[in-house]
């Protein structure tokens, strides 16, 4: 019977679970990560490195499930996420259950109806917490690895915990293999389960002991440790640099056809893994004989990686980093373009660099052997200057600055253009306040005490420390979760009723913890900000503490049982006492991870895709703008005419390579640069050495064949070699003014602007190598295809040629002419009213029951708001009011506040709302603009709370009055003016 009960509860959490994920996942694609992964799993591509290999599989399998309708392909991958996140709650369920009945003494059959209920009820609401939990909630709902990665943790720990209880030694070597298997298949979804085996040594080492010492404990933990550098150096990368090794004395060497060492490398490695099966079962040694098998089931999970040394050989539209050949796949397993942080020893932000020396040797493929091209620069920093645990490294721009805010850093009295070098102390002061205390505390306390609201850097609640009311825009915010410290408090109980049972299984939860999250912090040594929340990366320590949390009904049920003496009563009052920590999570936290009927991923990537002519080349910036265009491209089949050029990957030399390659409907990208102009370490930056005698001008095709002659007439010599320098701030291109006038892309009234030349001034600043692609794209081209640069990338992406694009709705084209004075491009009124009323959807947008968080609050609304605004502009100056008008008031109803809270956008609005003759839509923006950034600044000035959002609310009320005074509206701005100048005064005092 208590088996029966124990299996329905272990189900019914699972439908539970289900049921929430199934009921909120999001219907397409979601931003950051997802429409990549979507896209790689419906086509079996590759994605960014490590990748995926594993999870693209079962993605493509769910995939399926669409059975042909493309638009439906993003919410059956999806819902892979979502079966994934409730399987791991029901292995919660049963781990919890394992480690309330070990801290009873008893196992099923032998447990009272007290003990019983205690114990289940534990699993249940342990299961529950993380149900709701934040960060894997907002993991379950979208297709991400964290999902599937939490899935195979949990099923390897409850494995684990299950072992421990098998006493035939064949039965429980069956187990270990199966462990073994499950571990080597996890590396082909996330590497951040490797971080769980130094627990796994330990459950192994509390089973196999007589009795355990520390001495026995720190063995077994420096055991999982070695196991974790066995797998992530020796066995990931560790293989193929290998591989390689063979490969190149077979080919350099013997002067044997390529692959052909790897396929030696290959049999050997196997043949020699099969033997030591074959030796260690014919001499009857079952733990060498587990340990090889353990070995070779790992390898059979790890080899799931061949599916991107295959897929990667087809050549598909979407192949990062191309690893169809030994030497793109080590890199690819490496994540060689990412970079490297220091962790225990370095420099920092504030040290010098004093020379660049060669490091490894860098290949490529050439006449039938592997030859040396270049060589990886290695560093040298000026001595001193490194330190042990060096936490504040960042040298990007803003990041010194960030840190010497953080943490009163002062500038160095020799060089003001210096700071001074951080001491060991300022260190730890910092990973202890900003890495540990910002970065991991806040999100662990988002999960286990409440959240603040869902902006970008939000605090935790309830701020015990803060008693000045909120705001409304925080009150009324649906990310806004109080959870009054419930499953903290839980989590505690549970965490000191183990700790003081001296139960072994404590330590493994503890260092299980401390490895998912506390080491993590350590080894990812992030920099001082981010492009977003990272909380997804910690997933595993909110999990364990789940685990704690579900133990915390026991202790409750303990001192219950003190005051009734009843067990039964204690073990269902416990119960129900805790069961108000998930029940208040899930009722304050639905609203916020909903993402059911909410679309505008896809339409924003439509929106820019529409924005251009047919046959286009479209310039975007990083994953939010790339990743939805590969989507609706490459499973939706919408625009594939268009080559989407990603600027964050065009200075890599395998996507250069794909830019030349006819992909889906768009032809080949015309280049003259030649791979050896553009692998990875050469041109990566050209310096500006500026020449007098071409301070005035350089043709643009000119100094591409001067890049590609490596002529010396543009370069000098540094520490690593000769290198191309940049001679002149100005470029010039050649035109056909008669071919561009009969291709019609410039209409009659532009025809006095055009001329046999485009002259403009690209700026005294080094080239970076996907700007120097950029060039030679604009060069090659010359206007044969459209090309377009979109909205929403950085300002220096534009090459300094703003003069010369024409905005079209979400994306700026260039033009064989200048408008003087145009500093943001100009608007083509009749192409983009006609882009944006008649081709452009936002749909949903106009829901106040949609959930839009602070990414779709943030560029793609910022864009569309944007867009609006600046034709609005336009038409108003062209007096085109009544199109004005309607354009005016098309952004207002897709995009209204009730929904998508007016914002630093709207503000401008005001103006033209009033030239339109929507002076009461005009004043009800103003009012509400004002009245919220009253409160805004109240609270933020009495907190001495973010600075940013002070400057931008008090720009907001700046904006409005100036507007209204603009427009002879003089009462109403001095009646605002007084609430400005009162935050202002205190502001500046």
């Amino acid at each position: 019977m208590k088996s029966y009960i124990h299996s329905l509860l272990g189900w019914g959490v699972f439908v539970a679970a289900f049921a929430t994920y199934a009921s909120t996942v999001e219907p397409t694609a979601s931003f950051w990560d997802p429409g990549e992964f979507i896209s790689c799993a419906y086509k079996l591509q590759v994605p960014h490195p490590p990748g995926a290999p594993l999870f693209l599989l079962l993605g493509r399998l769910f995939s399926l499930l669409s059975f042909g309708d493309t638009t439906r392909v993003a919410f059956w991958v999806n819902m892979l996420s979502v079966t994934a996140s409730a399987f791991t709650i029901l292995f919660l369920y049963k781990t919890v259950v394992l480690l309330g009945e070990k801290l009873l003494g008893k196992y099923r059959a032998a447990m009272s109806p007290g003990e019983a209920a205690g114990v289940y009820g534990a699993g249940v609401i342990g299961a529950m917490i993380y149900t709701f939990s934040d960060t894997f909630w907002f993991s379950a709902v979208e297709t991400e690895v964290y999902a599937l990665s939490s899935f195979f943790a949990a099923l390897i720990f409850w494995a684990m915990f299950r072992w421990e209880r098998i006493e035939d030694e064949a039965t429980a070597n069956r187990w270990l293999i199966f462990i073994a298997y499950l571990t080597g298949l996890s590396i082909g979804i996330h590497l951040l389960n490797l971080v769980t085996l130094p627990a796994l040594t330990l459950i192994y080492y509390h089973r196999k002991a007589r009795q355990t010492t520390w001495w026995g404990t720190g063995l077994a933990l420096a055991a999982g440790f070695g196991l974790i550098g066995i797998l992530n150096v020796g066995i990931i990368p560790g293989l193929p640099v290998a591989a390689f090794s063979v490969e190149r004395l077979f080919v350099n060497s013997f002067g044997l056809p390529y692959n052909t060492g790897v396929l030696a490398f290959a049999t050997v490695f196997l043949s020699a893994v099969v033997a030591g099966i074959f030796i260690a079962q014919k001499r009857q040694k079952p733990l060498l004989s587990t340990a090889i098998l353990s070995l070779a089931f790992v390898l059979i999970g790890y080899f799931s990686y061949t599916q991107a040394l295959v897929r990667s050989g087809f050549n598909p539209p979407i192949n990062e980093n191309d690893p169809s050949n030994t030497i793109n796949f080590v890199n690819y397993l490496t994540r060689e373009q990412y970079g490297s942080r220091p962790l225990l020893y370095g420099p920092q932000f504030s040290t010098r660099l004093v020379d660049i020396k060669r490091g490894d040797p860098m290949y490529k493929r050439e006449n039938g052997r592997y030859v040396i091209y270049d060589y990886k620069p290695e560093y040298i920093w000026e001595r001193g200057k490194e330190v042990v645990f060096p936490r504040m490294w960042s040298q990007q721009d803003g990041h010194p600055e960030m840190y010497a805010e953080e943490t009163k850093i002062a500038r160095d009295p020799v060089d003001e253009s210096r700071y001074q070098v951080p001491t060991f102390a300022q260190n730890i002061r910092y990973f202890f306040r900003h890495q540990l205390g910002f970065m991991y505390a806040r999100y662990f306390l988002w999960n286990f005490a409440g959240r603040e609201s869902d902006n970008l850097w939000a605090g935790w609640l309830p701020d015990l420390s803060n008693n000045v009311p909120l705001p409304e825009s925080i009150r009324t915010n649906k990310g806004h979760d109080n959870f009054y410290f419930l499953p903290l408090i839980l989590g505690l109980f549970g965490f000191l009723y183990q700790l003081r049972k001296k139960d072994g299984d404590w330590l493994v939860l503890a260092v299980s913890f401390v490895m998912t999250g506390i080491a993590l912090i350590v080894f990812l040594n992030s920099p001082p900000t981010e492009p977003r929340e990272r909380d997804y990366i910690y997933v595993g320590s909110f999990y364990f503490f789940a685990l704690w949390a579900g133990l915390g009904v026991l202790a409750l049920q303990q001192w219950l049982l003190r005051a009734t003496k009843k067990e039964i009563a204690a073990g269902v009052m416990a119960c129900g006492l805790a069961a108000a920590a998930p029940g208040i999570m899930g009722y304050k936290s639905w609203d916020n991870h909903d993402r059911s009927n909410r679309y505008h991923t896809v339409d924003f990537a439509r929106n820019m895709l529409s924005s251009c002519a047919p046959n286009a080349i479209l310039f975007t910036g990083a994953d939010n703008d790339s990743f939805p265009l590969w989507y609706v491209q490459e499973v939706e089949g919408f625009r594939k005419d268009v080559r989407v050029c990603c600027l964050s990957l065009l200075g890599l030399d395998w996507y250069i390579d794909q830019m030349k390659r006819k992909v889906n409907d768009s032809e080949p990208l015309l280049l003259s640069l030649q791979t050896d102009q553009y692998r990875r370490g050469i041109n990566d930056y050209i310096d500006f050495q500026e020449n007098p005698n071409v301070k005035d001008g350089i043709d643009l095709q000119d100094y591409l064949q001067l890049v590609r002659e490596s002529n010396p007439a543009i370069q000098t010599l540094t520490p690593i070699g000769t290198v191309n320098i940049l001679p002149s701030s100005v470029f010039s291109l050649r035109l056909d003014p008669a071919q561009i006038r009969k291709s019609g892309q410039v209409e009659p009234r532009f025809d006095p602007l055009l001329k046999d030349r485009m002259t403009w001034t690209f700026g005294k600043r080094s080239i970076r190598k996907d700007e120097l692609i950029q060039l030679d794209i604009v060069a090659q081209n010359r206007f044969k295809r459209p090309i377009y640069f979109a909205t929403t990338i950085g300002s220096g992406n534009y090459l300094g040629l703003k003069e010369f694009m024409q905005l079209e709705g979400y994306a700026y084209r260039l033009m064989p002419f200048r408008v003087e004075g145009a500093e943001d491009g100009f608007v083509h009124s009749d192409i983009m009213y006609k882009n944006m009323m008649g081709k452009m959807n936002w749909r949903g947008l106009d829901n106040p029951d949609v959930y839009y968080d602070e990414t779709y609050r943030g560029v793609p609304i910022i864009s569309a708001r944007i867009a609006f605004l600046r034709l609005a502009n336009q038409l108003l100056a062209e007096q085109q009011t009544d199109r004005a008008r309607t354009v005016l008031n098309k952004s207002l109803d897709s995009i209204p506040d009730r929904s998508i809270p007016y914002d630093q956008i709207s503000a401008l609005y005001v103006s033209p709302l009033l030239r339109a003759g929507e002076t009461a839509k005009a004043l009800h923006v103003a009012d509400t603009l004002i009245r919220r950034s009253d409160d805004n600044l109240r609270y933020y000035i009495e907190t001495n709370g973010d600075q940013q959002e002070i400057r931008l609310n008090l720009y907001v009320m700046d904006q409005v009055i100036r507007q209204l005074r603009e427009n002879h509206l003089e009462e109403k701005a001095k009646a605002y003016e007084v609430l400005f100048d009162r935050h202002y005064r205190r502001v500046t005092s």
